[in-house]
C-alpha cells in the first residue's frame, strides 16, 4: 500500500461506496406513482367510450342523450279514427213538454252533416223522464266511433249502448237540453277525440 495505510486487526477498510438506500426506495415509489397513473387513466378512458365516465363527461353527454329521449318521446301511438257526420244516422226524440224541439234539433243537425231518420216524441221509458241535456243511445259497436261524435254536438248528453242492431243511433233531449254546441267547439270535442298520444320517459338522473 505504499506505507500510506497500515493494517491492524482482522477488519479491512471496504475499498466501494456504500449503496444508496434512500435513491432506490425513491425510485421504486416513483415506478408505483407511475403505474398508478397510467392504470388510472386507462380506466377513465374505458369509462368514457364505454357510455359511464365521470360528472364531467356526463354533462358533456347529456344533451345528446336529452335529445335522443326526446325523439323516443314523440313516438305518436296513433289516434282514433272516427266516422264523420255523414255516415252516422241519428234518430231524435223529445222527452221535454217543448214542442217542436225535436224537429228543430234535428234541422240543426242535418245542417252539420247528420243524416236524419226518426223524429217525434221519445218512448214511455224516456217522455218526461230524463232530466239531463239528454241521452245519446246507441250499439255495442259505436262506443268510441259514432256514439262521441253525436254526444259532441250536446253538452253534458249521456252516452250508452242499449244493445241494439242496427248502426242508427238515437238522441232523447231532456229538460236540462238548452241547445246544440257550437259547431267550432263541437268539431274541437271531436278533433281532440281523434289526436295522438304520446308518451314521456322519465328524466334520467345525473343530467
Amino acid at each position: 500500500m505504499g506505507g500510506k495505510y497500515r493494517i491492524t486487526g482482522t477488519k479491512y477498510p471496504r475499498m466501494r461506496r456504500p449503496r444508496r438506500r434512500g435513491r432506490l426506495v425513491a425510485a421504486v415509489l416513483a415506478s408505483v406513482c407511475t403505474l398508478g397513473l397510467l392504470g388510472w387513466g386507462t380506466l377513465e378512458l374505458i369509462d368514457v367510450f364505454s357510455g359511464g365516465g365521470s360528472t364531467a363527461g356526463a354533462a358533456k353527454r347529456c344533451p345528446a342523450e336529452g335529445k335522443a329521449d326526446a325523439a323516443r318521446a314523440a313516438t305518436a301511438h296513433g289516434g282514433k279514427v272516427l266516422p264523420p257526420p255523414g255516415r252516422i244516422t241519428v234518430n231524435v226524440y223529445n222527452a221535454t213538454q217543448r214542442t217542436g224541439l225535436a224537429k228543430d234539433t234535428a234541422d240543426q243537425l242535418k245542417k252539420r252533416g247528420f243524416k236524419i231518420g226518426d223524429v217525434g216524441n221519445a218512448s214511455a221509458d224516456y217522455d218526461k223522464k230524463v232530466k239531463g241535456a239528454g241521452v245519446v243511445l246507441g250499439p255495442t259497436s259505436a262506443v268510441g266511433t259514432s256514439l262521441p261524435v253525436l254526444g259532441a254536438q250536446v253538452a253534458g248528453a249521456e252516452q250508452r249502448p242499449d244493445g241494439r242492431k242496427g248502426a242508427t243511433l238515437d238522441l232523447i233531449l231532456g229538460d236540462g237540453f238548452k241547445g246544440l254546441v257550437k259547431a267550432a267547439d263541437a268539431n274541437k270535442a271531436v278533433t281532440a277525440l281523434t289526436a295522438p298520444s304520446t308518451t314521456v320517459d322519465p328524466v334520467k338522473k345525473g343530467c
